[in-house]
């Protein structure tokens, strides 16, 4: 096991300008602009930023929300941004220039948005237990009955704390009783359920190539373990399904009842980053789960990360206030 004696000191680049606890940071590398990546976040302190992935540098807050925000997401294209809060509502932004476009109305905290991979439609979920997806074209008329889309996760009401879309039909939504449930919204049917320990803290869906086969691994923070699911879709349109089973389930020395979680390797998908309950970052072996490296730099407990697309950094988000990158392969790059 790595310990902070053994791991190599690593100092990374510390990103102010939060203040209060980060709920979740995501990356974009814009089509339009292939050699920059953006980094976003959320945080309790109502102000979403946006920034330069590479330096740390603030570019941009979305001000307007009056609670907390819980999820910040750009489009695939770089140019809106949507938000989840908890003032009940989900506002979208123009991306480049700040500007309020829409705010959708929701009846409680909303934990979660997502663009699907078109950028037609926002998904969003939250304590109402209820996923609903917005056809953005339509404007703020996406938000009137009937044309908004409602699936609702169980008789028994749940929070959706997380939520994916894996292409343009299918959508996955992670929840408080420990179920990923996949939609297919064309059909507005539950196509497939998965199941873990405890609550679901967070999910990330990672595409890798290895030895030239693709594959869709999905990544879930619940209770005190990470687990990793190998997901197959099959069929086309509404009649597309999705498969999925248990790869790996790695017992953490942490647990993720709070707001931390996990994130995947994008390239290799021979490592992940883990952290929660405490200061430490930590770095872990895909298959094994050993404890490959342990960094300390927050001041409290790690509340969201990610690995940029590029693999060669990754994002931390602590009570803290701050967020923290740090190198991959500080050795290879010094």
């Amino acid at each position: 096991m790595a310990t902070a004696s053994t791991t190599p000191r690593q100092i990374p680049i510390v990103c102010p300008g939060h203040t209060r606890p980060l709920a979740e940071v995501s990356f974009l590398c814009p089509p339009d602009e292939p050699n920059r990546t953006l980094l976003v976040s959320a945080c309790h302190d109502k102000q979403p930023m946006i920034r330069d992935a590479a330096s740390g540098d603030w570019i941009g807050t979305w001000s307007g929300h009056k609670g907390a925000v819980w999820s910040t997401k750009l489009d695939p294209m770089g140019y809106l941004a949507a938000t989840a809060s908890g003032d009940f509502s989900v506002k979208v932004w123009d991306a480049i220039t700040g500007k309020d476009l829409m705010t959708f109305a929701h009846k409680h905290i909303v934990k979660t948005v997502d663009f699907s991979l078109d950028s037609k439609y926002l998904a969003s979920g939250g304590h109402e237990g209820i996923l609903r997806v917005f056809e953005l074209e339509k404007g703020q008329k996406a938000e009137e009955p009937g044309n908004v889309k409602e699936m609702k996760q169980a008789q028994d009401k749940v929070n959706i704390t997380k939520c994916i879309w894996l292409d343009n039909d299918l959508l996955l939504a992670a929840a408080s009783d420990g179920k990923i449930r996949c939609w297919n919204v064309g059909s507005e049917s539950n196509v497939c359920t998965l199941e873990v320990e405890a609550e679901v803290r967070d999910m990330e869906v990672t595409h890798l190539t290895k030895d030239g086969e693709s594959q869709i691994i999905l990544t879930i923070a619940a209770g005190t373990s990470v687990s990793f699911f190998k997901l197959v879709i099959s069929g086309e349109g509404k009649d597309k399904k999705l498969e999925g089973s248990l790869l790996h389930c790695h017992k953490m020395p942490i647990h993720f009842r709070e707001e931390g979680g996990a994130t995947l390797h994008p390239s290799s998908g021979k490592k992940f980053v883990a952290g929660g309950s405490d200061l430490w970052v930590r770095v872990f072996d895909f298959e094994t789960g050993e404890e490959l490296e342990c960094h300390r730099g927050h001041h409290g407990p790690i509340r969201c990360l990610r690995y940029a697309p590029d693999g060669k950094t990754y994002a931390t988000g602590s009570e803290d206030g701050t967020i923290r990158l740090w190198k991959t392969d500080p050795k290879e790059e010094s």
